[in-house]
């Protein structure tokens, strides 16, 4: 089946283009919404957005990037639609367990005459968690605003241990361990499917209380050893 993957760079979307190809899946292209709302966006992703295009490159797909207006879902039934003309037949969503969110994207891929696929809907968070850094994902959190989650998480990398911490701290505060609530906001650098890694630079700020932000000065992808870069 053809299908189109949404795509914000994050560890969800990026897992589930991931399911997408594992399962035989032909991605024509990824979508891209770029929400004019920035960190007020109920439907979509915002740190790390503009790094789409790199990753897109690293993973040899093609990308269709989209600025949203002030009706998202209008926005959204439009790019669906575009990726329809493309030949896609379904859309690939990385939905962890927001009805809001999950209920918008069928409902805009429904009125594009889309099926959707969401790999991600409500699996076990804390062993997902676990299954990225298992599974080779290089994920960079950008961005923390939940009590409970420390300000020396931004800017890095998810590991074996880092993973645990998060998941102990969600016990106690009583945030989503996957950050499905917004929490925290994450980037991935490398993944299975990437041909190149992303390699960023950059400054942590404080935007409010308990909300810190890691702000990207620089980026460019980087060969990984014994990949081709053809």
């Amino acid at each position: 089946m053809r299908v189109c993957s949404m795509f914000s760079g994050g560890k969800d979307s990026t897992y589930a283009l991931h399911w997408a190809v594992l399962h035989g899946f032909d991605v024509c292209c990824l979508l891209s919404l770029r929400p004019r709302r920035r960190w007020d966006s109920m439907l979509f992703h915002y740190p790390g957005i503009e790094l789409t295009e790199l990753q897109a490159k690293a993973l040899r797909i093609p990308l269709v990037a989209w600025t949203t207006g002030e009706d998202e879902e209008r926005d959204l039934v439009k790019v669906f639609r575009e990726a329809r003309n493309r030949g896609c037949e379904a859309v690939v969503a990385g939905a962890l367990l927001s009805d809001y969110q999950r209920l918008r994207f069928a409902s805009a891929a429904e009125e594009a005459g889309l099926r959707i696929f969401t790999p991600l809907w409500r699996i076990n968070q804390e062993e997902y968690m676990r299954s990225l850094v298992r599974e080779g994902f290089k994920v960079m959190i950008v961005s923390v605003q939940a009590y409970g989650l420390p300000s020396w998480l931004v800017g890095r990398v998810l590991d074996e241990d880092t993973v645990e911490r998060i998941i102990e701290l969600s016990r106690k505060y009583g945030f989503n361990p996957a950050f499905e609530g917004g929490e925290a906001e994450t980037l991935v650098l490398d993944a299975p499917l990437f041909r190149e890694e992303l390699s960023v630079k950059g400054v942590v700020e404080r935007l409010g209380p308990d909300h810190y932000f890691y702000k990207i000065t620089g980026a460019r992808l980087i060969p990984k050893r014994g990949v081709p870069r053809s």
